[in-house]
């Protein structure tokens, strides 16, 4: 399984949370699921307080994960706890929730509405209660904000579908659920989604782009506009490490909007399938998951199965 395409906690949790690793104790190899290390581009291993400590005064830290990795989302948790510890001005963005669901998450965290409320009215993802809720609870107990930055799926879905000009049909109340402008021109990353999304239909895989590009410019935008109201706060954005990796995605998105905003990148990768040398991000090294699809029968079987349930209830008119 390749990394781009793998791109594409419990209350134990919160508990460790609360107890962040000293300064002077050294990374332990992964050799669990749970297990992560925090390192530099170059190698240099850091603790999880050396890491917030270093990382504490940027303007937006971007998390990359890879969905239900428990590793991933135990030290994300952590970090945000950390980071708290040491800036209470930290806000916790999310791709998880889309911009309608913001009020039901700031009634939830000014404790005026029950977690009911919060997983059954926000369009919350099926992993919510094992791996974002100790992210949110984390918030919630430290009172920061939590930003819904992402686009809706029912728009994502109509934009691989219908192309950009479906942006125009849309009433005013829903246009501002999507970014104000998609940067859909040439660069590395169409070039990175194109060499693995590209199976032979350009007009499709266009399509395809304006969907992806879709999450990241609204990602994107939300960070930078929470930002321009609150200046002196740090960002720490949870997405897909697709979105994230090299600065390709969201980064690259955040720095046209705002070119002075002091962005870190952390990506995921195991020690069987490193990030290239060159990439500047810092590393989180954690086991792989197990491999979803043993041949590429099963794996276009399950594909086609998810894109079947997907399209039965799409309405884009």
């Amino acid at each position: 399984m390749t990394r781009a395409f793998f791109s594409a906690c419990l209350t134990t949790l919160l508990v460790a949370c609360s107890h962040p690793l000293d300064l002077q104790e050294t990374p332990v190899p992964a050799t669990t699921l749970y297990d992560y290390r925090i390192e530099s581009s170059g190698g240099t291993p850091y603790s999880l307080n050396e890491f917030a400590n270093t990382v504490s005064d940027a303007d937006v830290i971007l998390v990359g994960e890879w969905h239900t990795h428990p590793g991933i989302h135990l030290f994300q948790a952590q970090l945000l706890a950390t980071l708290a510890e040491r800036r209470p001005a930290t806000a916790l963005s999310m791709e998880q929730f889309s911009r309608p669901a913001q009020p039901v998450i700031d009634a939830y965290l000014n404790g005026d509405r029950g977690e009911h409320a919060l997983t059954s009215y926000t369009g919350k993802w099926p992993n919510y209660a094992s791996d974002y809720r100790p992210l949110v609870e984390v918030a919630k107990q430290q009172a920061l904000p939590v930003i819904a930055a992402n686009t809706t799926q029912d728009i994502v879905r109509c934009l691989s579908s219908k192309g950009e000009g479906y942006l125009d049909t849309l009433p005013a109340d829903k246009r501002q659920h999507v970014a104000r402008q998609l940067s859909s021109e040439a660069s590395p990353y169409k070039e990175k989604f194109f060499s693995v999304m590209f199976h032979g239909d350009e007009e499709k895989t266009k399509n395809q782009y304006l969907a992806q590009i879709a999450w990241d410019d609204t990602m994107a935008e939300s960070i930078v506009d929470f930002l321009a109201t609150h200046p002196d706060f740090t960002v720490m954005h949870v997405a897909g490490a697709f979105h994230v990796e090299e600065g390709l995605g969201i980064a690259s998105r955040i720095h046209q909007r705002n070119p002075d905003l002091k962005i870190v990148i952390i990506s995921p990768q195991t020690e069987d399938d490193p990030l290239p040398n060159e990439v500047d991000d810092y590393r989180l090294i954690v086991k792989p998951l197990p491999e979803q699809w043993l041949s590429d029968e099963e794996m276009n079987a399950a594909i086609g199965k998810m894109r079947h349930s997907s399209r039965k209830s799409l309405n884009c008119e």
